[in-house]
């Protein structure tokens, strides 16, 4: 299971990492433009999701079937997918509560492919929830899509 684990992990690397001189393979620094960009994206989505607004915090998204987006419930294929499946979890503002992200990390994978690991905390009324998220994005007619989405819950 370890292995088949670290493959898992290894595969974005094939397909859109960089090869060095050396044969190994490399991850950039993302520019000052590319990763605030990024992060205003991010913070669209905050926004929207603190008023309730899913259909704007799906913006942040690529509207596709190649979007995939992973959870405790296993992976979700598709845009429109992601969006009934936020609205079936989150039907109102209350069960939304108030979002806050926090970026740990972004680094680019080619010119075009980034990666942004950071941390999530959902204060509602009832449970608060907190956990981690792997973002990957994509540049699409100078403009950042998220195109990978995976989310694990810490509590």
């Amino acid at each position: 299971m370890k292995n088949l684990t670290l493959i898992i992990l290894f595969i974005p690397f094939v397909f859109f990492g960089q090869l060095s001189d050396n044969g190994i393979f490399t991850i950039k620094s993302v520019s000052k433009k590319d990763s605030l960009d990024i992060i205003n994206v991010m913070q669209l989505q905050e926004n929207a999701w603190n008023n309730g607004d899913i259909d704007l915090f799906m913006k942040g998204y690529l509207k596709s079937e190649d979007l995939v987006f992973s959870g405790k419930s296993g992976p979700v294929y598709g845009w429109k997918n992601t969006r009934d499946r936020y609205l079936k979890n989150y039907p109102n503002i209350q069960a939304m509560g108030q979002l806050k992200f926090s970026v740990s990390n972004i680094k680019l994978v080619s010119s075009d492919i980034a990666f942004l690991i950071g941390e999530y905390y959902l204060k509602r009324n009832t449970e608060d929830s907190s956990g981690h998220f792997t973002l990957f994005w994509k540049k699409i007619n100078n403009e950042w899509l998220i195109i990978s989405d995976h989310t694990t819950a810490v509590k």
